[in-house]
């Protein structure tokens, strides 16, 4: 991913690598949507649209969790497991199942937006930071 963010490929591909800054911004720019969707869109409407945005925002999702699981050297299925936890407590967690979901949130936040991703190539791609000369 270069010099700039190719917003497409972040957003719609779930292939290659992404570091942490990219992914914490198309997170921000994720939630953000979900949100502000959620607020602005009445209950009636809800029902009708929800079935167009809501898997948008889910593939979406999916595409940005794959490319940062990449990068930390784990495959992109884990994602689904993340989404799956994250659509579980949205948007507020009630219960124990919730509170083990939170706890698989926690996991994600940590693992994907504080560590630092694989040093060098994976079987990924090239570090996104710093790609080799080809």
């Amino acid at each position: 991913m270069g010099g700039g963010i190719d917003w497409g490929e972040l957003f719609f591909s779930g292939a290659g690598r992404i570091a942490r800054a990219p992914f914490l911004i198309a997170s921000a720019i994720l939630v953000t949507a979900a949100a502000v969707y959620e607020a602005v869109v009445g209950p009636t409407l809800h029902w009708i649209t929800g079935w167009f945005v809501y898997p948008a925002l889910l593939f979406c999702g999916a595409c940005v969790l794959s490319k940062r699981l990449h990068d930390r050297g784990r495959s992109g299925w884990w994602a689904g497991l993340i989404l799956f936890a994250l659509v579980a407590v949205w948007p507020q967690p009630v219960g124990f199942f919730d509170f083990l979901f939170g706890l698989v949130v926690l996991w994600a936040v940590v693992e994907l937006g504080v560590l630092p991703g694989e040093q060098g190539f994976n079987r990924y791609g090239a570090n996104p930071l710093r790609p080799q000369p080809a």
